[in-house]
């Protein structure tokens, strides 16, 4: 099983966190991607390269718009955790639920890399599927996504037990 390792940044220093899977796995829109270590502030090694902001919203179930600003490489199931938004992701990005399920526009669906076989797989257990809906933890922060929109379905289907709140690593 090949090994990506991917930087980034938490309180000021350098954490890296390892992504496992067969090609289109955890992680598979960042197939191709070089992993680097990231220093404080989100700069590379030296300071050099900080982070780029995107700007995005999430329309949540009641239909309130949250604008947040994300950082390019990062997903956006994590984004949404970051900033308290309910996108649950009981699987923690292991492509193995379809709790972080979003819908994202026309627009956005023809920014996007086509979902995988395994995205598609994990979609189809979704309810409420729609030809727009992706998996947040599949779609990775671009500068191209500046102003994306990500909705929340109504619900989702949960196989963890009740209680259970996952953790970003």
């Amino acid at each position: 099983t090949p090994v990506m390792a991917a930087s980034m940044a938490a309180g000021g220093g350098a954490v890296t966190r390892l992504l496992l899977g067969a090609p289109g796995g955890c992680g598979s829109a960042r197939r191709g991607a070089s992993a680097r270590q990231v220093g404080p502030g989100g700069a590379g090694p030296g300071g050099a390269e900080p982070r780029v902001g995107v700007n995005v919203v999430f329309i949540d179930r009641s239909g309130r718009r949250i604008p947040v600003q994300g950082r390019v490489g990062e997903d956006v199931l994590r984004l949404a955790q970051r900033h308290n938004i309910e996108l649950e992701g009981a699987c923690e990005a292991s492509l193995a639920c379809s709790t972080c399920h979003v819908y994202v526009s026309q627009e956005l669906v023809d920014k996007l890399p086509v979902p995988d076989e395994r995205e598609e797989d994990m979609l189809d257990l979704a309810p409420q599927l729609q030809e727009n809906s992706r998996l947040g933890c599949q779609i990775i922060l671009t500068k191209e996504l500046e102003g994306a929109e990500f909705t929340l379905p109504k619900i989702t289907r949960n196989f963890y037990v009740d209680g259970h709140v996952p953790k970003p690593h």
